[in-house]
């Protein structure tokens, strides 16, 4: 999974009120009948324990549809993250402890992010990488799905057309704007020793391996942008999250599925991710994003692919 620097990872119907508990009027008694020898069951309303009254409000709050509704949203996010970057963080949380237990140091490490499957079989390997590139898009369209069937479609959120050629301006910009620093704080972190060596690109030289590089930027930018911003942000301030606490949440988790590439990426894609998630809240436009995030992500493969063992400051 990638993003940052070189980034390469039907409402259920409301159920039937429960009925109240039956509060039956005491039965008349004969009028030889005293009252102390009335039954308890002959206790009016009013004599309820607080208890009871308690008991029983608590069960209707806990079954109404509101609480179902919010028990639902929380699952669906939860495993929407389990099918796509949140599982991608726990593996790169993984990857990191094993770098760490390793006898050479982080900066001796590599994170190699776009890998031949089959290199002695060009066209098999194309397979491999066309098929992986389409699976990798399907838990963004799972999230659309999913705000769509809530009430807030793709448009709502800015996953549309109707202003491409300034979305496209914009996220050029902001693509200048986070991919020159982010670059230049990767080599600070490398010289520090806080990152691992970061190979944006292993695919062999075949005619194509570029096109491939693309699409690949494509695909990594379409899902992080989507699922971690668009989608994420949504439902958190749908479940009543703060804007604050929605960034937050945001941000960190693009940081923590990048950590299988040390500790200087986690920090520089922390906060790509508030300026992002921040920029949504503002714009409620994903596009942008999805621009700047491909072109952040080309110019790394690309770059590394045209660059790689030509020049000498490129670890």
């Amino acid at each position: 999974m990638c993003g940052g620097w070189f980034t390469g990872p039907v409402t259920p119907a409301d159920p039937p009120s429960p009925p109240a508990d039956p509060v039956g009027e005491a039965p008349p008694r004969p009028a030889s009948a005293s009252p102390a020898s009335a039954s308890p069951a002959s206790a009016s309303p009013a004599s309820a324990s607080p208890a009871s009254e308690t008991s029983a409000s608590e069960r209707a709050a806990a079954d109404s549809p509101a609480v179902a509704r919010r028990r639902l949203l929380r699952t669906e996010v939860l495993l929407v993250l389990a099918v796509s970057v949140g599982a991608s963080a726990v593996y790169a949380v993984l990857s990191l402890l094993r770098k760490l237990l390793a006898a050479a140091p982080l900066s001796q490490s590599e994170a190699t992010l776009n890998t031949s499957y089959v290199p002695d079989q060009p066209w098999l390997d194309l397979a491999f990488q066309l098929v992986g590139i389409a699976t990798a898009v399907v838990p963004a369209l799972l999230a659309l799905h999913l705000l769509a069937r809530d009430g807030t479609p793709a448009a709502t959120i800015g996953v549309d057309t109707r202003r491409l050629r300034g979305d496209l301006s914009r996220g050029a910009v902001l693509a200048a704007a986070v991919g020159i620093p982010g670059l230049l704080l990767y080599m600070v972190a490398y010289q520090l020793g806080t990152s691992a060596t970061i190979v944006p690109s292993a695919l062999p030289d075949v005619w194509w391996r570029i096109p491939v590089l693309v699409l690949s930027a494509v695909a990594n930018a379409t899902l992080e942008e989507i699922v971690v911003v668009g989608y994420l942000v949504t439902q958190l301030r749908r479940l009543g999250w703060s804007a604050r606490g929605a960034v937050a949440a945001s941000a960190l988790l693009r940081g923590a599925y990048h950590l299988y590439q040390g500790f200087g990426p986690f920090f520089g894609n922390a906060l790509m991710g508030v300026l992002f998630a921040g920029l949504f809240l503002r714009t409620r436009r994903v596009l942008p994003l999805i621009v700047a995030h491909t072109l952040i992500d080309v110019v790394a493969f690309v770059g590394y692919a045209a660059l790689s063992g030509r020049v000498s400051w490129l670890p």
